[in-house]
């Protein structure tokens, strides 16, 4: 199907209106098929002709205005409307739609854990046309009324309230929505364990698989907590009140992404239901998600963006929503560490590669929807947030909500633009946000801010270096060492305030001795990389974890990482700051988000290959010592000792230990082995040759669940085996593309690994060879899983990255595919970029 122009849509928004979307779903046609069947009432406003998308399986009838139209017409899911007249037309299309197992379109599930069936929709972007016929782009905004036929044991959900049809079992209907745009329709419908309470007049409710049931009644209480929570916080702070009848949170199956914001039903992944034990910060990231989606109902679906070059309207602001009224609303408080330390890394990785972009890029920058799904990334996402996190600090936050309030009173159930936004916000504040918009939002890259301190023992002054051309208004932190006690503490001084100006640096002068630590973009207002002079580096190293804030501690770590990246710190100088400082850090997300940079960047990549082993040891007496430090449970975990456990198990260079954890079923600090770390643990053993097919075997009986059987593929293509190798090449590659698109991905997960050199080098040309029919052929979601995680990592050397660039100029390859393969070989030659500097 190709992907629809700019121009394509702008035309067909010039010739049409849509009024209605009448759909009615047959669920009962077996395995492969569904039945759909879609009304669409348009008017034209000028004769003319136009397409509708569909992506059948099979069209057995298209009628417009009473007059039948040939099947045959369809050509790459485009149905020509020709001969329009002017004024009011109905389109009436009968199919058979294909069944999904990529997450994309109509997914369907059959969970091995107790042979039930679920399906669900996921319409976003260009995936609409796989379940209606649409005229699939998201200013054609209209209501929605659908009905279900399903089978009688199935409850069905979806973006209005749903309800039985009295008297015909198994059928359901959809009260009729507001206008919505094409890729938030949504359905889900199965066997669900469902939990429902009704919070200010709206029905809240929680819905998941039959075999996660229990664990989702162990967990509603927080969920529902999390939910109105943030549900009352929006309406405290927005003066449009929710425009949906009710607010549904489906977690299902084999889901791409991390949830989607469909209105009334928004779908997340049900590994946030969970079966295991998991850290604070994961119960966080789950919460973030919650008000994230939640975020969306007003920015995205109530006003919607116009085209795809403005993806930031939605994604920037409901991220940064999700942080900040989280912290506002619920128990969770210093999410912005975590923002910090995992997302907004996310977006400083991006904007340093050459497929950067905008976070608004200009339309022309988004000629089709091909391109503009390429632009869900770090810089959508998490820069975004970023920026608005440092409009927030530079207009307060009162004129930032007045702004906000009066683009959803312009705009409401329409759609909007990058400059429909900045004028609600000029108006409101009365500052030239267009100017600061050109400088944030329009431009790429990076700024770098480094400090230069001079003093005379009277009096020291700091010169900020700027290199970039956006304004940054930024705390500057104070710290000096207390050296009373036998460890080595930080005391703040009163902070300084800094608005650096887009085209240079800044200076201030202080009165008494210098800081022995200064610290720009302290509590990380602003999106930048900030350096440290040798002194400010020399006390980090002495003192980090007793910084008194988590988030200054975060932006410390940044540094640090920033450094390694660009060659100016030494990867095995990290990993030693990081062995003499995780053991104090009280902060999770910290512990966290260092160990995963230094087990995957610093030990797997930017160290040389014989320092690998070493590094990993390093890394398992880390943990060990996290483990001996605070026990499971204890009063300053956090999730620490789960996070060092699982360290633990994933750097283990040898199998001992390993395997009498395995078979006494217990871990250091008396921690069971539950279903994730036995997972994880038999993962770690295949890699190290210590498990057989029977082991794995045995395993997935024990646990024969969805992740079980993900976790029993991971394993299996991780062991050292020739065959084993063989068989998971052939899973992968095979044009019966069997896999669904977790248990390709899982496969991927446990394919390469490091240790394992010698028996997967072969593999690294026909990685090549073969990925980019694959993913031309299985679609925009298996291309970006075939980038991300099958590309061959553990090969860092010039070799792979010759093999890559020759695949990367094949005029051919998918876009989807192209990106993710461009960024990971931008990685790997960096990563080469940073051995060669040590």
């Amino acid at each position: 199907m190709p992907a629809l122009t700019h121009e394509e849509a702008r035309s067909r928004a010039r010739l049409i209106d849509v009024q209605r979307y009448t759909i009615d779903l047959d669920l009962t046609r077996g395995e492969e098929v569904f039945g759909s069947t879609t009304t669409v009432r348009f008017t034209t406003r000028e004769a003319g002709d136009t397409f509708v998308e569909v992506r059948p399986h099979t069209l057995h009838r298209a009628v417009l205005d009473g007059h039948a139209l040939d099947p045959a017409s369809l050509t790459d899911g485009r149905l020509p409307l020709t001969g329009l007249s002017a004024g009011e037309h109905e389109l009436r299309t009968e199919a058979d739609m294909a069944y999904s197992r990529t997450g994309e379109g109509m997914h369907r599930f059959t969970d091995p854990a107790d042979g039930r069936t679920y399906l669900y929709t996921m319409c976003f972007q260009t995936e609409a046309p796989r379940v209606f016929a649409a005229f699939d782009q998201p200013d054609l905004k209209a209501p929605f009324t659908v009905a279900v036929t399903a089978p009688e044991e199935w409850t069905v959900l979806g973006n209005g309230t749903a309800h039985r049809a009295e008297g015909e079992p198994g059928r359901w209907e959809c009260a009729t929505t507001p206008p919505l745009s094409t890729y938030l329709m949504a359905l889900a419908a199965g066997p669900w364990h469902s939990v429902r309470v009704e919070h200010a007049g709206i029905p809240f409710g929680l819905h998941v698989r039959q075999s996660l049931g229990s664990h989702l009644d162990d967990d509603a209480q927080e969920l529902f907590d999390i939910t109105r929570a943030c549900f009352d916080r929006y309406h405290e702070i927005f003066d449009e009140p929710y425009p949906f009848d009710s607010y549904d949170q489906a977690f299902v199956p084999e889901f791409n992404a991390g949830a989607m914001e469909n209105p009334g039903l928004v779908t997340l992944r049900d590994e946030y239901v969970h079966r295991s034990a998991v850290t604070d910060t994961q119960l966080q990231t789950r919460a973030v998600t919650i008000a994230h989606e939640m975020a969306h109902m007003w920015f995205g679906d109530l006003v919607t963006l116009r085209w795809w070059d403005d993806i930031w309207l939605n994604e920037s602001f409901a991220e940064y929503m999700g942080y900040q009224i989280l912290t506002e609303a619920t128990r969770f408080t210093d999410t912005w560490t975590e923002f910090a330390v995992d997302r907004k890394s996310w977006g400083y990785d991006a904007d340093q590669r050459p497929s950067t972009h905008p976070v608004a890029p200009e339309p022309e920058a988004v000629p089709d929807t091909a391109t503009a799904l390429l632009n869900f990334d770090g810089i959508s996402y998490a820069k975004g947030a970023s920026a608005l996190r440092q409009l927030v600090a530079w207009l307060g936050e009162k004129a930032f909500l007045a702004g906000i309030n009066d683009h959803f009173a312009r705009h409401r159930f329409g759609n909007a633009t990058l400059a429909d936004f900045l004028g609600s916000l000029a108006r409101a504040s009365g500052r030239d946000v267009h100017a600061w918009a050109d400088r944030w939002l329009r431009t790429t890259g990076v700024d770098t801010l480094t400090p230069h301190i001079t003093t005379d023992g009277r009096h020291w002054r700091l010169e900020t270096a700027h290199t970039g051309n956006r304004p940054h208004r930024l705390t500057v932190g104070l710290y000096d060492l207390d050296g009373t006690g036998a460890a080595d503490r930080l005391t703040p001084r009163e902070p300084l305030t800094a608005d650096i100006p887009a085209d240079g640096g800044h200076t201030l002068t202080a009165d008494g001795p210098r800081p022995d630590l200064v610290l720009l973009n302290d509590r990380d207002l602003t999106y930048a990389k900030v350096r440290l002079d040798t002194d400010s580096w020399h006390t980090a190293r002495r003192a980090l974890a007793h910084l008194p804030d988590p988030l200054t501690r975060a932006t410390v770590w940044n540094a640090a990482r920033d450094m390694v990246r660009d060659g100016r710190l030494p990867p095995a100088d990290y990993l030693d700051t990081a062995r003499a400082h995780l053991p104090h850090e009280r902060d999770n997300a910290v512990v966290a988000g260092v160990l995963d940079f230094a087990r995957h960047e610093i030990a797997d990549r930017y160290l040389p290959p014989g320092q690998r082993t070493a590094a990993l040891e390093t890394l398992t007496g880390l943990a060990r010592t996290l483990l001996e430090s605070e026990p499971a449970g204890g009063v300053r975990d956090g999730g620490v000792h789960l996070t060092a456990v699982r360290a633990a198990i994933d750097s283990a260079t040898t199998p001992g230990e390993l395997h009498h954890w395995w078979t006494t079923g217990t871990l250091p600090g008396g921690r069971p082995l539950d279903h994730e770390l036995r997972w994880r643990l038999l993962h770690r053993l295949a890699v190290l040759g210590a498990v057989n097919t029977s082991d794995i075997g045995a395993a997935l009986g024990a646990d024969p669940s969805a992740t079980g059987t993900e976790g029993a593929a991971r394993c299996r293509a991780a062991m050292p085996d020739p065959a084993a190798k063989s068989a998971a090449w052939q899973d992968l590659f095979d044009e019966a593309d069997t896999l669904s698109n977790y248990l390709l991905k899982a496969t991927f997960q446990g394919f390469w690994h490091g240790e394992q050199h010698d028996l997967l080098r072969d593999y690294v040309p026909r990685y090549f060879d073969r990925a980019p029919a694959l993913a031309a052929r299985r679609g925009p979601a298996i291309a970006q899983t075939l980038g991300r995680h099958g590309f061959p990592r553990p090969f860092t050397d010039p070799d792979t990255l010759d093999l890559g660039q020759r695949c990367l100029a094949d005029d051919s390859l998918t876009p989807a595919l192209r990106r993710p393969l461009a960024d990971e070989l931008d990685d790997l030659a960096r990563a080469l970029r940073v051995r060669a500097a040590h």
